[in-house]
């Protein structure tokens, strides 16, 4: 009668670097975030450039920490707001203007352990993966993500594989123009998705409107309470997204697009004016055959995509 030893756990390191904030975390391969193991540190425009290192190698080094005895770290996952030059590993993230070419992926690698493998990819591709593997797109093959928080990020996945393009910045919906806004955004051009649906940008244009508040959690109550500025700005943020997906869609065929990020949360209608901007491509069946849904993830899906780019390797480019 023969035993096998039980296998000691395999284990990533996820990183997630965004707008507001930098976490890690280590996830286990069927894609749950171990708990105990998260570590978060504010990050944002006002930040040094060494403050900004400093914010990521703490998190890092705290997660590292909580690698228990019997497991195997087997990689690190990083996914980074863009634009990001995937082949050296580099970030350069909109609304972080002093880190410009940044050499995120090999700081962090300086942080491991020797040999074990860090990938870098754009943090809205690593959000699809995430909904690819364990979310709300399991089962298709030609699948968007998007994050609509601080800003508007988003990835694909074609033919069941990740498309991140030549530098690592395919899927940028949020710097798709939609027709009929004039608002100027951080990249450069006029009427992009981000410029318009952000949860920042939804509500400054609400402020504009003659709205008192100053939160997407303000902005929310006061659509809940049916105030007429908060209705009419979610109103349009959602469908921008709409025009934005519907374009995408006509691209590439999509099959479902699943979107999170912290304003996805103002309410459930964003997602139902998104779905009525697709639906007027009547002519377009396979424009409006798209699904529009939730993220299944909760707020871990950035992490579980960053550890995705290690455990479900097989499905990057």
């Amino acid at each position: 009668m023969s035993s096998t030893a039980p296998q000691s756990p395999a284990l990533a390191l996820a990183v997630d670097l965004g707008g507001t904030k930098v976490e890690a975390a280590l996830v286990t391969d069927q894609g749950v975030v171990l708990p105990g193991t998260r570590f978060r540190s504010p990050t944002g425009p006002q930040r040094t450039s060494d403050e900004l290192q400093a914010a990521v190698d703490e998190v890092v080094t705290s997660a590292l920490g909580t690698v228990p005895a019997d497991a195997t770290l087997v990689g690190v996952g990083v996914g980074s707001a863009g634009p990001v030059d995937e082949e050296h590993g580099l970030v350069s993230p909109l609304n972080m203007p002093v880190w410009r070419g940044h050499p995120l992926r090999d700081r962090i690698a300086a942080l491991v352990p020797e040999g074990v493998p860090v990938t870098l990819r754009m943090d809205g591709l690593a959000i699809t993966l995430a909904e690819h593997w364990v979310g709300a797109a399991q089962g298709y093959d030609h699948v968007m993500g998007m994050i609509v928080s601080t800003g508007v990020g988003g990835g694909l996945i074609l033919h069941g594989r990740t498309v991140s393009g030549p530098t690592g910045n395919a899927g940028h919906i949020g710097h798709v123009e939609c027709g009929g806004y004039d608002d100027p955004c951080a990249c450069g051009g006029t009427g992009c998705l981000e410029a318009i649906a952000s949860g920042p940008k939804t509500v400054a244009w609400a402020q504009r409107q003659g709205f008192a508040g100053s939160t997407g959690e303000e902005l929310s109550a006061a659509y809940a309470a049916g105030d007429e500025i908060a209705v009419a700005a979610v109103k349009r943020s959602g469908r921008a997204l709409g025009q934005a997906i519907a374009a995408a869609t006509s691209l590439v065929d999509l099959e479902v697009v699943a979107i999170g990020g912290g304003f996805s949360h103002v309410t459930p209608d964003l997602f139902e004016y998104a779905r009525e901007a697709v639906a007027e491509r009547v002519e377009f069946g396979f424009v409006t055959k798209v699904r529009i849904v939730p993220t299944a993830l909760s707020q871990d899906g950035p992490l579980i995509g960053a550890a995705a780019l290690v455990h479900r390797a097989d499905v990057l480019r």
